[in-house]
């Protein structure tokens, strides 16, 4: 097959996949908005169920659902005939995802499900299916055609169902007042989670291992300290701890140029005052946006009285994964 050709049929797939969710808009309707309130409303967890690629969605969507708020697990039908029904209590939800909604290991379940007094949505490609039937709320996922030229795999059917539990999704999460915090806080080991969750204290450096060293000290002084802490620059500080300068890498190159002796010159002469600094609750991706707006690299971290707690580095940002 010529490549022309590969490309040509890549992308009536697309524009199949596409017409199949421009069609779905409509259906996001009053049925919808029920679904929405039945999920809102569970105390228990919501049960996603599906066979085959339906399965497949339903993992994906179970596992959306539950890292935006909504707690929820993905239940494998045939398994729930053997013994896992039991994972089903009376204060669940259950989705039912069957294009056909006449998958027979999904029907099996619908009168152990009733006896429960569980609630049950559906989301089928045939309102007048089985499951539809049954179901206390049924949202159709229906396409004109697949992408499959023999209309066969389930696939525009298969992405407007993820597409739907999407909606689902986010439409509870913003009804729950979900917010970049709690998403964060159920994704810890993500680089969204470390952006949202390390705080300045937790990354940066404190005690000895600061740079520092006190107003009237000669600019020798401040290079051995500079070069000892390794940060490329060390806080100027008064005798109550306040920051009133610092001294980086920078100034000293400017030092330089200007033949300062090194003994005689204080380091007041040559430091740059009042330097940006962050509190150490402020979140770490906070100082790397300062550090970002203002060219620099690294950061004194102060109190409220400008008294010195820390020193920050952008080395230590990225060894923490925050950037």
């Amino acid at each position: 097959m010529k490549p022309e050709t590969l490309i040509e049929r890549g992308r009536e797939v697309l524009s199949i996949e596409r017409d199949a969710l421009t069609a779905l808009t409509d259906r996001i309707d009053a049925d919808f908005a029920r679904a929405c309130d039945l999920m809102l409303a569970c105390e228990g967890r919501v049960v996603v169920t599906g066979m085959g690629k339906s399965g497949h969605i339903g993992n994906k969507i179970a596992a959306t659902l539950a890292s935006t708020g909504t707690p929820s697990f993905f239940l494998h039908p045939g398994e729930a005939s053997h013994g896992d029904l039991g994972m089903i209590t009376p204060k669940d939800v259950v989705v039912g995802l069957s294009y056909s909604g006449e998958t027979a290991e999904l029907l099996t379940l619908i009168p152990l499900i009733k006896r429960q007094g569980v609630p049950l949505i559906a989301m089928s490609g045939r309102p007048e299916s089985s499951l539809a039937s049954e179901a206390d709320v049924h949202l159709n996922v229906a396409v004109a055609k697949e992408a499959c030229p023999l209309n066969l795999a389930p696939t525009a059917s298969s992405t407007a169902t993820l597409a739907m539990g999407d909606a689902l999704a986010v439409a509870l999460l913003d009804a729950r007042g979900f917010t970049a915090e709690d998403f964060a806080r159920s994704h810890p080991g993500g680089s969204l989670g470390r952006r949202l969750l390390v705080h300045v204290r937790d990354v940066m450096h404190a005690g000895d291992d600061v740079p520092a060293i006190r107003r009237g000290a000669p600019l020798a002084e401040a290079l051995i300290e500079v070069t000892r802490k390794g940060m490329g620059m060390t806080a100027v500080i008064d005798d109550d701890q306040r920051i009133i300068g610092i001294f980086t890498d920078g100034d000293l190159r400017r030092t330089l140029d200007r033949n300062a002796d090194m003994h005689s010159t204080l380091i007041e002469e040559v430091m740059s005052p009042g330097p940006k600094t962050i509190d150490a609750d402020q979140l770490a991706a906070e100082a790397v946006a300062m550090m970002q707006q203002h060219s620099i690299t690294a950061l004194l971290v102060a109190d409220q009285d400008k008294r010195l707690q820390g020193a920050l580095h952008m080395h230590d940002l990225l060894r923490a994964g925050v950037i």
